[in-house]
C-alpha cells in the first residue's frame, strides 16, 4: 500500500511538472513558446518574398497579419513593437 501511494504521488508530480507551459520573456513581457514559434513562422515567411518587391524588414509589422497570435496584440500598440518582434523572431 505504501508503495502504491508513493508511485501515485510521484506520477502526479511528474505530470504537473511536464504540463507546465514554457514562456519566452522579453523585458517585462512574457509569451507562450508556441505563440513565439508562430510569430517566427510569420516573420520568416515574409522574408521569402521576391527581394525586388519585398518591403524592408525594418518597416514590416506582423501586426498586419491575420494569423498573428492574440498575445501579441498589446505589443502592436507599443512604440517599440518592431524591436520586440525582431528580438522574439531571432
Amino acid at each position: 500500500m505504501k508503495s502504491f501511494l508513493s508511485w501515485t504521488v510521484l506520477t502526479v508530480l511528474v505530470l504537473v511538472h511536464i504540463s507546465q507551459a514554457v514562456y519566452v520573456q522579453d523585458g517585462d513581457l512574457k509569451f507562450p513558446l508556441e505563440s513565439v514559434k508562430k510569430l517566427k513562422e510569420l516573420m520568416d515567411g515574409n522574408r521569402h518574398i521576391n527581394p525586388r518587391t519585398m518591403v524592408p524588414m525594418g518597416s514590416y509589422s506582423p501586426c498586419q497579419e491575420k494569423h498573428l497570435p492574440e498575445e501579441f496584440q498589446p505589443v502592436c500598440k507599443r512604440e517599440d513593437a518592431p524591436m520586440i518582434f525582431r528580438r522574439l523572431s531571432m
